[in-house]
């Protein structure tokens, strides 16, 4: 892991703001969902990447029921 060089202050509500130079360069846009991971003393952010609960692909992806399923598992369970 490397280091940006930006220093974040934690606000009065427990938001910390991640700096455009940051946000750019990972293509962050308002509203993009993040993943929060905790590691020993860190605290990680990822960008969520929504995946298919049954096989993992990333691709072809439809909402059923609050899960995610590929059109693939999808035509599977409809057999």
């Amino acid at each position: 892991m490397k280091k940006s060089g930006e220093l974040c202050k934690v606000d009065p509500l427990g938001r910390i703001v991640i700096p455009v130079r940051l946000r750019r360069s990972m293509g962050l846009q308002p509203n993009d969902p993040l993943e929060v991971y905790i590691n020993d003393d860190e605290i990680i952010l990822k960008r969520y990447i929504p995946v298919c609960v049954f096989c993992g692909n990333e691709d072809d992806l439809i909402e059923f029921k609050g899960k995610t399923v590929c059109s693939n598992c999808a035509r599977e369970l409809g057999k």
